[in-house]
């Protein structure tokens, strides 16, 4: 057997042990994707120099920064809160509530990214529902889909965008134009259906839904000074985020700045606030970026754009709905950032045969949207479910697709008719 389709068989069948592993949840996900990382290693598939390029500093980097920052802040109670006044102000209704935070979500990631915004709005989520004694689960994943929809709307909401933005010359505004109303037309649908199939638990009993009113607001703040101290932070890093490209400088910068300006000042003890990284999703990202890496040099991603380019090539007019459905359904089995990279030099080449600017919206609606799908197909669903682990309400993958797939047929369905509606009939 040649070497190189040794490898490529190799890659596929630790990709496919790692998804199988998940799935069925015999081994921890953070140890199975290190596993195959390390077996490829041992294998010559990648070198471990080449493996380490893989791993995406930025976004390791950031975690760890937010995880920090929002640990910090939660021992000033203000997350506590925020949960009391949310709940007193939807009168305890579970639906109200839901509807906000996806709303809120979507809004905040298109501001800053999704990543960030789950890291912050996760919190003061399970604050909530445990004021009102509701299951956590419904609550953190819509806001995880919510945030993957959401950050598809601007050139900053998802590393997708910025990578599409860079190489095709394309403008905040021109994100928000051709992006914002399909992602207010699915994230619509989107909140719908998230509000019938989680109907069963957004039943409130009586006498907690009694008691929402009596809740009261004050001495839930602990610490106002380093409350303080945490909000201006929290604002700065918040400017540092919007205004990157002009500052030159990277997410990752911005928040492990401010984590470190926050441990100065707040004085808290390190050990402590490093507790509040959650290790396991961050080795788990480690791993999978190795394995994903590999797919990608032995040349498993490139042959999925390979076909991808055929079939655009022969069939135009359909261009934009098989970018949007393809770069989904890739999307959902392997991260997005790799495949996003490999497929922009495949969209300029496409440029030659069709108009090249819609195929970006549509790349852009596909690796968004398709995240929803499952568990591991976008970083805010695994960050998400490590905080739910952590606070003993693990999400397994199987109770993840259960929703996640409809969610993603759903959108994709409505992307796939408005790329054709508006760049085909209308172009």
């Amino acid at each position: 057997m040649e070497a190189g389709l040794f490898h490529q068989i190799l890659v596929g069948a630790v990709l496919l042990i790692i998804y199988v592993g998940i799935v069925f949840e015999k081994v921890e996900r953070s140890v199975t994707a290190l596993a195959g990382a390390a077996l490829l290693i041992l294998a010559g598939t990648l070198s471990q120099e080449k493996a380490l390029e893989h791993i995406d500093g930025n976004t390791i980097i950031l975690l760890i920064g937010m995880m920090i920052v929002v640990g910090i802040m939660r021992t000033t109670g203000l997350f506590e809160w925020m949960a009391v006044h949310t709940a007193k102000l939807s009168k305890g209704n579970p639906r109200h509530i839901m509807v906000s935070l996806i709303w809120v979500t979507a809004i905040l990631s298109g501001i800053l990214d999704n990543v960030t915004t789950i890291l912050l709005i996760a919190p003061i989520t399970l604050s909530i529902c445990m004021t009102l004694r509701l299951k956590p689960l419904p609550f953190l994943i819509t806001e995880a889909m919510a945030s993957n929809i959401g950050g598809i709307a601007t050139l900053i909401g998802d590393p997708p965008n910025i990578m599409i933005g860079s190489v095709a010359k394309l403008t905040f505004v021109d994100f928000l134009v051709n992006l914002g109303p399909p992602v207010v037309l699915i994230l619509t649908a989107f909140t719908f259906t998230c509000l019938y199939l989680f109907r069963n638990e957004l039943e409130l009993q009586g006498a907690n839904a009694s008691a929402v009113q009596s809740l009261k607001e004050e001495g839930l703040i602990k610490n106002k000074k380093l409350l303080w101290r945490s909000l201006v932070i929290l604002g700065l890093m918040l400017v540092g985020f919007l205004l990157q490209a002009p500052l030159h400088l990277e997410s990752a910068t911005v928040a492990l700045a401010g984590a470190a300006a926050l441990l100065v000042i707040s004085r808290v003890n390190p050990e402590e606030a490093y507790d509040e990284v959650h290790w396991t999703t961050l080795f788990f990202f480690i791993g999978l970026f190795i394995v994903v890496g590999a797919a990608k040099d032995v040349g498993i991603i490139k042959y999925i754009a390979d076909w991808a380019k055929s079939f655009v090539e022969t069939n135009p007019s359909w261009s934009n709905v098989f970018t949007v459905t393809i770069s989904a359904v890739a999307s959902a089995v392997i991260d997005n950032i790799p495949f996003t990279a490999t497929m922009l030099p495949v969209i300029q080449e496409l440029g030659k045969h069709v108009t090249v600017e819609p195929l970006w919206w549509s790349l852009a609606l596909g690796v968004g949207l398709g995240g929803n799908g499952t568990l591991i197909g976008a970083s805010a669903n695994l960050v998400v479910a490590g905080i739910a682990a952590k606070h003993g309400h693990p999400i397994s993958f199987m109770y993840w697709l259960k929703y996640g797939l409809i969610m993603m047929i759903e959108s994709i369905v409505i992307a796939a008719i408005y790329v054709f509606v508006r760049y085909h009939l209308f172009s």
